[in-house]
C-alpha cells in the first residue's frame, strides 16, 4: 500500500511539473510589444519566469529525488520479487516432489491395500477352516463318547450275559438233581400204586354221585348270581341317587366349606397316607405267605403226580384216567391257588384308605361265594349225605369244614382279603389231608373209603377259589 501511494505521488507531482512547465513554455512564446510599456511589462514576465524555472528546477530535483527512491524502491521489489518467484519455483518444484512420492505412494499403497484384501480373505478362509475344524473335532469328540458308552454297554451286557449263564447253568444242575430224586421218587410210589386200585375204583364211583351233586350246586350257583345280578342293578340305582343328592348338597355347602375343606382334604390325604403305608406293609406280608403257600402247593402236587404213577404199563393203562383226574385236580387247585393269590394283591392295590369300607361292601355284593353263603347253609341238610358211615361223616366235614352261615356273618363283618385268606388257609389243610389220606392205605387198607371224600372235595375247594378271585 505505501508503494502504491507513492507511486500516485511521484504520478501526480510529475503531472503537476508538466503542466507549469507548458504554462511557462506557453508564456515564453507569447510575441513582443514594441511599444516601452510593453519592455517593462517583459522585464517583469522574465523576472517571475526566472522564478518559475528555479522553481521548476527544485521541482525536477526532487522529482529525481524522488524517482531515484522509487528507482531504488522498484530495484527492492523486484529483488524480493525475484526471491520470491525463486521461492514460489522452489516450492513448486518441491510440490512436484512430493506429487511424485505421493503418486507412488498412493500406488504402494493400494499394493498394500490389494495385499491386506488378499490376506484378509485368506484369514477369512483361514478362520472359516479353523471353525470347519472345530466343529469336525467336537463331531469325532462326540463320536468317540458315543462309542465308549457303547463299549461300556456291551462290556455291561456281557458281564450279565455271563452272571446269566452261570445262574441257568446253575439251576440246570438243581433240576437235574430234582429230576434225578423225581425218578427215585416215582420207583417208590409205583410200588404203592398197585396197593391203591381198589381204592380209585370206590373213588371213581363217589365221583359220579359227587359230580350229580355239584351240577346241582351249579344250577343253584346260577341262580344265585342272576339275583346277585339284580341286587347290583338296584345298587348302582341307589348309587345313582345318591351320588345326585351328595352332588346337590356339595353345590349347597361349597361357599360355606371352602376354607375348611381345605383344611380337611390335608388331614385326610395324610390319613391315606398313613393307611397306604400301612396296606402297603400288609401287602408285602400277603405277597410272602401267597410265595410259601404256592411252593407248598407245588411239593404237594409233585408228591401226588409221583404216588398216582404207575410201575407197570398194565397197571397205567388200567387206572391211567383216575391218576389223569387226580392230576387234573391238583393241577385246578394250584391255578385257583394263583388265581386267589392275584385276586387278593389287586384287591389290596385298588382298596383306597378313604374309601375302604364302601369297597368291602360293594366286593362282599360282588362275590358270589359270600353272598351265597346263607342259601348255602339252608341246602346243606338236602346236599350232605347220611352219616352211617365214616367216609360220608368225613365228606360232609369236607364240604362243609365249618358252618356256612357263621362264616358269611364273619365275611359280612370282616373285609374280603380276610375271606381270601380263610380260603387260602381252607385249602392248604384240605390239600394236607389229601396227602395224608393217600399215604395212610399203604398201612391200613381197611381205611380205604376216606380217599373219596378228598377227591370230592378239590373241585368244591377249586370253585370257592375260583369265587374268591371274582373279587378282582
Amino acid at each position: 500500500m505505501d508503494k502504491g501511494n507513492r507511486r500516485f505521488i511521484s504520478n501526480e507531482s510529475t503531472r503537476s511539473s508538466a503542466s507549469n512547465f507548458s504554462h511557462t513554455s506557453a508564456t515564453s512564446l507569447d510575441p513582443w510589444h514594441s511599444t516601452p510599456t510593453k519592455k517593462a511589462t517583459t522585464a517583469a514576465g522574465s523576472v517571475l519566469e526566472g522564478g518559475m524555472v528555479q522553481k521548476q528546477r527544485r521541482e525536477l530535483q526532487l522529482l529525481m529525488a524522488e524517482l531515484k527512491d522509487r528507482d531504488r524502491e522498484l530495484n527492492d521489489m523486484v529483488a524480493a520479487h525475484t526471491k520470491q518467484l525463486q521461492g514460489w519455483e522452489k516450492d513448486r518444484q518441491r510440490v512436484l516432489r512430493l506429487e511424485q512420492r505421493n503418486a507412488r505412494l498412493e500406488g504402494e499403497l493400494q499394493k498394500q491395500k490389494e495385499v491386506i484384501r488378499a490376506l484378509t480373505q485368506q484369514l477369512r478362509l483361514a478362520e472359516v477352516r479353523q471353525r470347519d475344524g472345530h466343529m469336525e473335532l467336537n463331531d469325532v469328540q462326540l463320536q468317540l463318547r458315543q462309542l465308549s458308552q457303547q463299549h461300556q454297554n456291551s462290556a455291561s451286557r456281557c458281564q450279565d450275559l455271563e452272571e446269566r449263564n452261570e445262574s441257568l447253568n446253575s439251576t440246570i444242575l438243581e433240576l437235574s438233581s430234582q429230576v434225578g430224586q423225581l425218578q427215585v421218587h416215582e420207583e417208590e410210589l409205583s410200588a404203592t400204586l398197585k396197593l391203591k386200585d381198589k381204592d380209585v375204583t370206590k373213588a371213581t364211583n363217589l365221583i359220579v354221585d359227587l359230580s350229580g351233586r355239584f351240577q346241582k350246586l351249579e344250577e343253584v350257583l346260577k341262580d344265585y348270581k342272576a339275583r346277585e345280578a339284580k341286587v347290583l342293578k338296584l345298587m348302582e340305582q341307589h348309587k345313582r341317587g345318591y351320588h345326585e343328592a351328595k352332588e346337590e348338597n356339595a353345590q349347597l355347602k361349597d361357599q360355606l366349606q371352602e376354607k375348611t375343606a381345605e383344611s380337611n382334604a390335608q388331614k385326610e390325604e395324610i390319613i391315606r397316607l398313613k393307611q397306604e403305608n400301612e396296606q402297603l406293609q400288609r401287602k408285602l406280608e400277603m405277597a410272602g405267605e401267597g410265595e410259601r403257600w404256592k411252593d407248598e402247593l407245588m411239593e404237594l402236587a409233585q408228591s401226588k403226580q409221583g404216588r398216582v404213577q404207575s410201575p407197570s404199563s398194565t397197571a397205567c393203562a388200567r387206572y391211567s384216567p383216575v391218576c389223569e383226574n387226580q392230576q387234573n385236580d391238583l393241577q385246578l387247585l394250584q391255578l385257583n391257588l394263583e388265581s386267589a393269590q392275584e385276586a387278593l394283591i389287586q384287591l389290596e392295590s385298588r382298596v383306597l384308605p378313604g374309601r375302604q369300607g364302601n369297597q368291602e361292601a360293594s366286593l362282599l355284593l360282588d362275590c358270589p361265594a359270600l353272598l351265597a353263603c346263607e342259601e348255602t347253609a339252608g341246602c346243606a341238610s338236602d346236599l350232605s349225605p347220611p352219616t352211617g358211615t365214616n367216609s360220608d361223616l368225613s365228606l360232609q366235614q369236607l364240604l362243609y369244614p365249618q358252618s356256612p352261615a357263621s362264616d358269611c356273618v364273619q365275611g359280612s363283618q370282616q373285609s374280603p382279603t380276610s375271606c381270601l385268606r380263610r380260603l387260602l388257609a381252607q385249602s392248604q389243610e384240605m390239600v394236607c389231608s389229601l396227602e395224608r389220606s393217600t399215604s395212610c392205605p399203604a398201612h391200613s387198607p381197611t381205611h380205604n373209603p376216606t380217599l373219596s371224600p378228598y377227591k370230592g372235595s378239590a373241585p368244591s375247594l377249586a370253585r370257592s377259589l375260583s369265587n374268591g378271585a371274582a373279587l378282582s
